[in-house]
């Protein structure tokens, strides 16, 4: 375990001691005088205590603090794994110009059987006899690793070896057992490419966080990755017969092992954006489609959404227009909430600060979970009935005026047309996913209804 952390949590003195409030879900944690100490000793990059291992362990696994590596790992410990699927010919310089940005690591480039034929230099070549998927291709590749670390990277990305090496040295930490970066869209001069620089379902944003299901960053994409190898063999790899979200599904095995699985968005990676209108739509889809095969293989957890039963109503309120209900009853759900952290001692506006944020988290996610996983629902009951068209509408249309305001597109109607289109297309896969497997359980929301405690 390094000796060095950056935090990633807001604590606060009281009566009671120190209070650390941080993690994803939020959590609660009550620490010792001496606990203090390590806590400002990271705040303040000074030399931690000793015997601080076990309040970093647990504040590592909360997500609450991200450990800093001491060192990269040197570069014959690792190897480079690229499954690629080329259709046209003017795909091969992109591919060699990655294998030459990776030059110096290990590198295996698995061709899934490509209608065209693959040369390529830098790299060891092994070619499959029928297309069998990208998690085949990647497994193929993983039959070939003997270094300590294994990275994954999609032939449509661009990232280099330094980023590889510095994501490697993050498996210092005998905790970890995979860690990404951030994978950003590169920037074309497109409508598309600026579209997904704001919207793009690979970035995961600039927070740091500890990857688990149903948590603020509950997967990191196969887009680019590295691993500890071992740990890669101990759960069998990729799924070899999920041709989508294959990514998701390993990343919520891993989660279930004692492992961490890490975010590190200060490493950036660029991605090619879709290249058209129509490839956004069908790769949106895709992702839709696999949502009923990941619910079957991890029951509830591509649940569209998970929230509070009281935030729900009040949610359900507010989408519906009935504005004076919610209005009346968010008094009474501040109270039960503040009952709720009565015993955390965290003072009165760090209460109602963490209630309402809550609160809009339940909104959004609310607003979200319309638009993409029920929309056909409120599209057919908002024929019968005013309130779910209206809701349908809110959950559409307030999303692309804030995203106009933030943005500010040079496109704005190609923008708007895209924002639009892109939750339906994920909403259309979904439900495709569901008339396929014949359960509707990915669907459900998960709600809770039991009052939380503090640790």
């Amino acid at each position: 375990m390094t000796n060095k952390f950056i935090p990633d949590v807001q604590w606060f003195r009281s009566s009671n001691g120190l209070g650390v409030l941080a993690g994803s879900p939020l959590s609660f944690f009550r620490v010792s005088p001496a606990g203090a100490r390590v806590l400002d000793a990271i705040q303040n990059n000074t030399s931690l205590p000793q015997q601080h291992e076990q309040l970093t362990d647990r504040l590592v696994r909360a997500g609450a603090i991200h450990p800093v590596p001491s060192h990269l790992p040197p570069v014959t410990d690792i190897t480079v794994v690229i499954p690629a699927f080329i259709t046209d010919e003017s795909q091969l310089p992109q591919l060699q110009r990655l294998v030459d940005l990776l030059s110096g690591l290990n590198i295996v480039v698995v061709d899934d059987c490509s209608p065209v034929e693959v040369v390529i230099t830098g790299a060891t070549l092994v070619r499959h006899r029928s297309n069998l998927g990208p998690g085949a291709a990647r497994n193929t590749g993983l039959e070939r690793v003997t270094t300590p670390f294994v990275a994954f990277v999609d032939d449509d990305t661009e990232v280099t070896s330094d980023n590889i090496v510095q994501l490697a040295a993050y498996l210092e930490d005998s905790l970890t057992v995979m860690v990404a970066p951030r994978v950003l869209t590169r920037n074309t001069d497109t409508a598309i490419s600026e579209y997904e620089s704001h919207h793009s379902p690979l970035d995961l944003g600039k927070r740091p966080a500890v990857v688990r299901p149903l948590s603020r960053v509950s997967y990191v994409p196969a887009a680019v990755f590295v691993a500890r190898t071992d740990a890669m063999h101990d759960i069998g790899g990729f799924l070899p017969t999920m041709r989508l979200g294959e990514d998701v599904d390993l990343v919520w095995r891993l989660a279930k092992t004692d492992g961490i699985i890490r975010y590190v968005p200060h490493i950036e990676c660029a991605h090619l954006p879709r290249p058209s209108v129509r490839a956004l739509l069908r790769q949106r889809f895709g992702y839709g489609s696999s949502a009923a095969h990941l619910d079957a293989l991890h029951p509830y957890t591509a649940s569209p959404l998970r929230t509070h039963a009281l935030f729900l109503v009040v949610t359900a309120l507010l989408l519906s227009g009935y504005l004076l209900f919610a209005a009346l009853i968010l008094p009474v759900v501040v109270l039960y909430f503040m009952f709720v952290l009565h015993d955390t001692s965290l003072p009165l506006r760090q209460q109602v600060r963490v209630i309402f944020v809550g609160l809009f988290a339940a909104i959004r996610l609310t607003a979200l979970a319309v638009i993409r996983a029920w929309w056909p629902i409120f599209f057919v009951l908002g024929t019968f009935f005013i309130r779910p068209g209206f809701a349908l509408v809110a959950c559409i249309f307030v999303p692309v005026m804030i995203g106009l305001a933030r943005h500010t597109p040079s496109h704005p109607l190609r923008y708007t047309i895209l924002r639009i289109l892109d939750p339906i297309a994920y909403g259309t896969g979904v439900w495709a996913g569901v008339l396929r497997r014949r359960s509707l359980r990915c669907l459900l929301p998960v709600i809770t209804v039991r009052r939380s405690s503090a640790r």
